[in-house]
């Protein structure tokens, strides 16, 4: 087996220096040159031309569906098996998630099934990057420029991710980032939007700053919010960023060591990687297949006992109570992402996972599912 490359620590020298050179010079709030750095660094990265950092991935969300100015009933085609704060971004403003089920072997948006779902009152795409490996770009951005809609392109999990040799993130008229802590570079909360249209970018440093005008800073002509993020936290993505490359290498590499040893199991489904794309694998995903008798929960508790910590895969927003309250997704059935839910579960994959670690993991999934 491929040893895992060493990991680093999870605070290096680097960030406790420039989270100090923030104290020492008193620009700890939301400006400064590390938050600067961070917006122009992770844009450059991500080869878009603009970027503006924000308190988190879910008011990135909000601003991204914001800058499309929904009116009430318009509508956002987006993948049903996602977090909620992506149908949330789009009520919040308004509009109407309109939803589309997996494909069962990436895991990510079906795109085959986006057209078929667009109506008059369709205004935007919105394709996410799950668990670390790129959505099918192409025809999305295809169907987008038949129709003249915009991409809202969440690649929240996707840092690093590539499609087809393009870095995810890249490819939305707005994209948007999370740097939460438990993402691949982590400013602890955090958030950026990325897009390509200065007016877009001048609008969303507004919206993130109360709408504060530059000649009268008092006087507003539109409603805005505090979604600011500090220098210190710019600080530590700063830091983060000159080592990314690093922490994808490991991740794939803690990937590839759960591969080679669970790859005889024929009880579950792993993770797999496209031809066409570079999977981050921000968290490891397993699939337990129906005929083992045993569903995710279940099969959670049974490594739970055994000290092993897990964690669901996201159910579907059409199976979410508090969008039936409002009338959304009434009768609504996707069976990909229904499974998906019921029988999938990620297991241990963070940057400072040990190679006796992974062993003891697959150690207990081959147990459990002997004595089953």
């Amino acid at each position: 087996m491929k040893m895992i490359p060493v990991s680093e620590p999870l605070v290096t020298a680097r960030e406790v220096e420039f989270v100090l050179d923030c104290l020492r010079t008193g620009w700890i709030s939301s400006a400064g040159k590390y938050l600067e750095q961070f917006e122009t660094g992770w844009a450059e990265y991500c080869n878009m031309p603009y970027g503006i950092a924000v308190s988190n991935g879910t008011t990135a969300l909000q601003i991204a569906v914001r800058l499309l100015d929904l009116q009430p009933g318009d509508e956002v085609i987006m993948p049903t098996f996602t977090i909620i704060s992506c149908a949330q971004a789009v009520t919040y403003c308004n509009g109407i998630p309109v939803l589309v089920d997996s494909n069962p072997y990436n895991w990510q948006m079906d795109v085959t099934q986006i057209e078929s779902k667009i109506t008059p009152r369709t205004r935007a795409i919105m394709p996410v990057h799950t668990y670390g490996h790129p959505t099918d770009m192409d025809p999305v951005l295809d169907i987008a420029k038949k129709y003249g809609l915009m991409v809202i392109e969440d690649a929240a999990e996707a840092h690093g991710a590539e499609y087809k040799g393009r870095k995810c993130g890249g490819f939305g008229d707005i994209s948007i980032f999370s740097f939460y802590a438990n993402k691949l570079i982590t400013t602890g909360e955090g958030g950026m939007v990325l897009t390509k249209r200065e007016d877009l970018a001048e609008r969303t440093r507004s919206l993130r700053n109360l709408c504060f005008q530059k000649k009268q800073r008092f006087l507003h002509d539109e409603l805005g919010y505090n979604y600011r993020l500090t220098n210190i936290q710019a600080a530590l993505g700063v830091a983060q960023l000159e080592r990314i490359d690093q922490i994808v290498e490991r991740k794939r590499a803690i990937a590839a060591a759960y591969a080679e040893q669970l790859k005889d199991i024929e009880e579950i489904e792993l993770p797999i990687e496209e031809p066409w794309a570079k999977n981050v694998y921000w968290v490891y995903g397993i699939i337990l297949k129906e005929n083992t008798g045993i569903n995710a929960a279940q099969f959670a508790q049974k490594l739970a006992e055994k000290s092993i910590e897990t964690r669901p895969f996201f159910l579907g927003m059409h199976e979410q109570p508090v969008f039936h309250k409002v009338e959304l997704f009434i009768n609504e059935k996707y069976p990909v992402a229904e499974r998906l839910a019921r029988q999938g579960l990620y297991i241990p994959a963070g940057l400072t996972i040990r190679e006796s670690e992974i062993e003891q993991v697959c150690e207990a999934i081959r147990d459990i599912l002997i004595t089953h």
